[in-house]
């Protein structure tokens, strides 16, 4: 048994601007740090919380890649010539069903959603969580904190991301009461979604934020009543950045003339379009095609920086990212903008995470990176 219990709060959005702006438990946990987010989305964030690798190592930046040689969809190419028309099947809901249908033929075990990729697309994609990322073994061939906390024989808890966050919570709540945990990883995820639809509007923020810091206390609360000496950290993965303008990537893309599949591959995200060039030619047409979106290409030493550059180009041979706010629509994510968004340049103020704890804040947690360090010390 461990002498002390460490508690690790995972709430995904949670950005730094938020916790400033509404003293998020200022009193309960001190310590504190602004967070640099890693390079992408929460796909891209989770494993590399849940790893301490970067995308690079760990292979997610995004859902879909263009790897038709790796893709499991192969036998929708025969489903789709049937599914007309194209705009009812872009269709939120619909989608939905589908993507559920999709996960239960492929087997899929970790979060799956088709968004707007074009379904004739799929047979030349592939995904990259297929599996349950929480489970132990579910980074293989990395270790994950529940592979970790299992080696190191701790008697650990790691939330059930499938359960609504209140569940969570309580659950997490009866086993500190009890002491029944040496570690214990609490993850919500419903703040992301209410970021993106209403960032900025304290009056719907607030109240949730006050919910987080009620519930938090009473989990502080269950450890103490557990009776043993205990840590409580809250981490985020990155906050919102609120909408500043759109950009029709695709619009300009069909201007050039190019063939998706035969000219180029893409993989159109809500703030970075990748690109795979697959005819001489294509890079200069498309490269020229996106000088007037608002924007910009990075460079391989920007990608190296970010974790994100890899030899074999799984990511792309080359990456647009849309400036501070600006969503590309429609995207592969779907045809409507979020009133926010996350995934820009790391340094953007709105997106940046947080560190809040009782305990000092080791000076080498500066980034999402460096969480699994210090969740994985005995």
């Amino acid at each position: 048994m461990s002498d002390k219990v460490r508690v690790f709060v995972f709430v995904d959005a949670l950005g730094w601007e938020q916790v400033e702006r509404y003293g998020f438990l200022r009193d309960l946990l001190p310590n504190r740090r602004k967070i640099e987010m890693q390079f992408g989305y929460s796909c891209t964030a989770i494993p590399t919380i849940l790893t301490g690798e970067r995308p690079a190592a760990h292979g997610h930046l995004a859902f879909y890649d263009y790897a038709p040689a790796k893709s499991p969809f192969g036998a929708m190419r025969f489903l789709a010539p049937f599914l007309r028309p194209r705009s009812f099947w872009r269709r939120g809901r619909v989608r939905n069903v589908l993507s559920r249908l999709v996960k239960r033929l492929y087997g899929f075990t970790g979060y799956f959603q088709l968004y707007g990729v074009p379904v004739e697309r799929l047979p030349m994609l592939d995904y990259c969580e297929k599996t349950d990322l929480f489970v132990p073994g579910g980074m293989a061939p990395f270790k994950n904190i529940a592979d970790v906390w299992r080696d190191q024989g701790l008697r650990y808890h790691v939330s059930n991301w499938h359960l609504p966050e209140a569940e969570n919570f309580r659950v997490a709540a009866e086993l500190f009461r009890r002491g029944a945990v040496d570690r214990a990883f609490v993850y919500s995820a419903a703040f992301d979604a209410l970021q993106h639809d209403n960032v900025g509007r304290d009056e719907v923020l607030r109240p949730k934020v006050e919910k987080y810091a009620e519930t938090i206390r009473g989990l502080h609360a269950a450890l103490v009543a557990g009776g043993r000496p205990f840590e409580l950290t809250v981490f985020s993965d990155h906050g919102m950045t609120p909408l500043r303008g759109t950009a029709d990537a695709p619009a300009a893309l069909a201007k050039t003339g190019l063939v998706w599949g035969s000219d180029y591959a893409s993989a159109i995200d809500s703030t970075m379009a990748r690109f795979w060039w697959l005819k001489d030619g294509a890079e200069g047409k498309v490269r020229a095609a996106l000088a007037a979106l608002p924007g910009r290409w990075l460079s391989e030493d920007e990608m190296r920086r970010h974790g994100i550059w890899r030899e074999d180009h799984k990511f792309g041979d080359a990456i647009f990212l849309a400036d501070v706010g600006v969503q590309f629509v429609p995207s592969d994510m779907g045809v409507k903008p979020l009133n926010g968004m996350h995934g820009f340049a790391p340094d953007d103020k709105d997106s940046q995470a947080c560190w809040l704890s009782t305990e000092p804040v080791p000076e080498s947690v500066t980034r999402v990176c460096d969480y699994f360090m210090v969740m994985s010390a005995r």
